[in-house]
């Protein structure tokens, strides 16, 4: 009976070993499925960037697929109900507001590029020709809506209350010389109505899939923009292998290389 028993729990301890053997070994592939590291990306640069990655990444037989999504929203909920793997679209700012918003654990793991966001507009030709009382359209959401304010700002269109930074809101103009409306809108929708608007503000990305020059088309760009976009991971894949070859495969002198060649300025390495 004794031997019986020791056979038993012998057997056990081997499959339990067997387990554990199988969680350690299996923690660098469990981010994928059926082999393939989904990567949320906005349409534009993001995703043009993201398909070369893939295929340098298939010479090492790594399949990348990216998933585009048409907002800033979607791609975080995604990622933290683990529908992709990872994500790269967005700026810091932006993902620390939506992660204190929606409670999502998802983690910066790396930078990517730099989108100056500009000023365009279908009737005028320069900021000096913006009338008394136009309407400026800017995105809607948290910290895109801040970024367009300070950049009104840096246009000398506006005045902010000191201090505010990424978190200022259209209620926190304290001088406007010109009576501007501001007028918030979807960040997506708002190439599609510049023609709506005196001028408006447009997160780069927005722009080159609209077939706009963030170089040639705008009439003022952000100077020196601090915004680096990110990749970001689910909190425990942060350290997985293969998020570590994704951003390894990124920041490649051949993607930089891309980079540079393919969006003229508009798109800038920031790492």
């Amino acid at each position: 009976m004794k031997k019986y028993l020791l056979s038993i729990t012998a057997l056990l301890l081997i499959f339990l070993a067997a387990c554990g053997g199988d969680d350690e070994s299996g923690s660098e592939s469990d981010l994928l499925e059926d082999g393939v590291l989904k990567v949320g990306v906005t349409a534009g640069p993001h995703e043009e960037i993201v398909e070369k990655i893939a295929e340098i990444a298939a010479e090492d037989d790594l399949e990348i697929e990216p998933v585009v999504f048409s907002d800033y929203v979607m791609p975080n909920v995604s990622l933290d109900e683990g529908d992709i793997d990872i994500s790269s679209f967005q700026t810091e700012p932006f993902m620390d507001a939506m992660v204190e918003e929606r409670g999502l654990d998802i983690v910066k793991v790396a930078d990517t590029v730099t989108f100056p966001m500009g000023v365009y507009s279908e009737s005028v030709d320069s900021l000096e020709d913006i009338p008394d009382g136009a309407t400026l359209g800017l995105p809607g959401d948290p910290t895109n809506s801040g970024r367009a304010l300070l950049l009104f700002e840096q246009a000398g269109l506006i005045t902010l209350e000191e201090g505010l930074g990424v978190n200022a809101t259209v209620n926190d103009v304290v001088e406007n010389p010109k009576n501007l409306e501001l007028l918030e809108l979807d960040s997506a929708q708002i190439p599609r109505q510049l023609g709506e608007v005196d001028a408006a503000a447009i997160n780069s990305n927005f722009a080159i899939e609209a077939d706009l020059s963030p170089k040639d088309d705008s009439i003022f760009i952000e100077q020196d923009s601090t915004f680096v976009n990110l990749i970001a991971a689910r909190t425990e894949n942060k350290d997985d292998e293969v998020v570590q070859q994704f951003i390894d495969l990124y920041h490649t002198d051949e993607v930089k290389e891309f980079i540079e060649e393919n969006f003229n300025g508009s798109v800038v390495p920031g790492w």
